[in-house]
């Protein structure tokens, strides 16, 4: 069957909970063994200190380690990227510290797209610099050979270890050839072991793309964008292989950063309705942009579902491989700067003036300023991340209204 169709009951059995047709919430701190020998064995697996048995699963022992309502979410997440296994932690930006804490030493160099979230930006050149792990951070358009070029002359080539990118970029829409960045993580491989490729995949949600496909060894998420999709749960998710989820989830049980059942619950009610939400909201995106493309007081949007009109060769080509919608994420430059940009956000009366982007609401903020306003003066100015830039995330709502609303708050500027 295909997910869609799964969310509703893959991976629970209704027979073990009283016949309770939804999972219930089992907000417990600990299990009950069968026995002592159950315990050991069930420790066994967890740490790691043996393999599993052929279809043999890990008993429940505490919820810090596994709780039903993660272990079921995290199975129906896997589905969409056909991922072998799933983490599914408290923040997007936890899953994300968390994977690059476990595979990135002191001495270590990363590889990675800009823009990325502003989070991340900051985890990225504040806290891993203190742990004396460097960067080097590349921009869309740039070919592999100058990627390489750029790492050869670092003199830190046998220090990669792990590529990350974000792609559609936050907040300009900036696409990230994930099949050239497999290559550079191969090209570097015979030197230096196992380099890690993570793909940041919020934009897109587990609909539109699916990085594992196209080489990527984890796909991350705010699950608090669109799989949550109703902006009352905060959560993060990290998919790949069991080798390679094995480590993420052993380093997630001693931070103790997992989700607890309360999010995970609410996440897999959310999951039921992901589908048919994102649809919604891909199909009011388009009718926002085309009357956002045609406004006099706009300069310019930044949406996917444009690239064949305003894009490269390189861009379509990347759009074409990669995704299969414009998405529900529009930016746009109002003709003007800050003044204009504030005045369209405070004159907005459906849309709400907020961070945070996936939700079945419309939300409008400005990147500079908010998410971003971490970053750099002239990085931003490098990646479009201007004064004049808005970023809009396009709920449920009837497109018509949204498309009132924003003339409305546009003729105030």
């Amino acid at each position: 069957m295909r997910p869609e169709s799964l969310m509703m009951s893959y991976g629970y059995d209704p027979s073990l909970s009283e016949g309770a047709i939804k999972c219930p919430i089992f907000q417990t701190s600990t299990f009950v063994f069968s026995s002592a020998k159950e315990g050991k064995r069930f420790f066994q697996l967890a740490y790691g200190i043996s393999a599993p048995e052929e279809n043999e699963q890990l008993g429940l022992i505490y919820s810090r380690i596994n709780n039903p309502d993660l272990e079921i979410l995290e199975n129906r997440l896997s589905l969409w990227d056909k991922a072998e296994d799933c983490a599914v932690f408290e923040s997007g930006m936890s899953a994300i510290s968390t994977a690059m804490l476990e595979f990135l030493s002191p001495g270590d160099t990363l590889l990675y797209s800009r823009p990325v979230y502003g989070g991340t930006d900051h985890f990225i050149n504040n806290f891993l610099k203190k742990m004396n792990i460097d960067s080097i951070g590349f921009y869309p358009g740039e070919t592999k050979h100058e990627i390489i070029e750029r790492i050869n002359a670092s003199g830190k080539k046998d220090k990669l270890k792990m590529i990350h990118i974000e792609t559609p970029a936050n907040p300009t829409n900036a696409l990230i050839d994930i099949e050239m960045c497999a290559e550079i993580k191969r090209h570097f491989e015979g030197e230096n072991g196992e380099i890690i490729l993570s793909v940041d995949n919020t934009y897109m949600g587990p609909i539109w793309q699916h990085p594992l496909k196209h080489g990527a060894d984890l796909v991350l998420y705010s699950a608090t964008k669109y799989i949550g999709g109703h902006s009352d749960v905060i959560a993060g998710a990290c998919l790949g292989s069991k080798a390679t989820m094995l480590r993420v989830k052993g380093l997630r049980t001693f931070l103790g950063n997992m989700a607890g059942p309360w999010n995970g619950w609410l996440l897999m009610r959310s999951l039921e309705t992901l589908k048919v939400r994102m649809e919604q909201q891909a199909k009011n995106a388009f009718e926002v942009a085309k009357f956002l493309q045609s406004h006099s007081k706009v300069e310019f949007v930044y949406y996917l579902g444009f690239i064949h009109e305003t894009g490269s060769s390189e861009e379509i080509s990347i759009f074409e491989r990669q995704f299969t919608s414009g998405g529900a994420m529009i930016s746009f430059d109002i003709i003007g700067g800050e003044e204009q940009a504030f005045t369209f956000l405070d004159s907005l009366k459906l849309i709400k003036l907020a961070v945070s982007l996936g939700g079945t609401e419309s939300l409008a903020e400005h990147p500079q300023t908010m998410t971003h306003a971490d970053v750099p003066f002239a990085d931003k100015e490098r990646m479009n991340i201007t004064d004049k830039l808005v970023r809009l995330s396009i709920g449920v709502e009837n497109y018509e209204d949204l498309i009132a609303d924003i003339s409305q708050a546009l003729d105030k500027v």
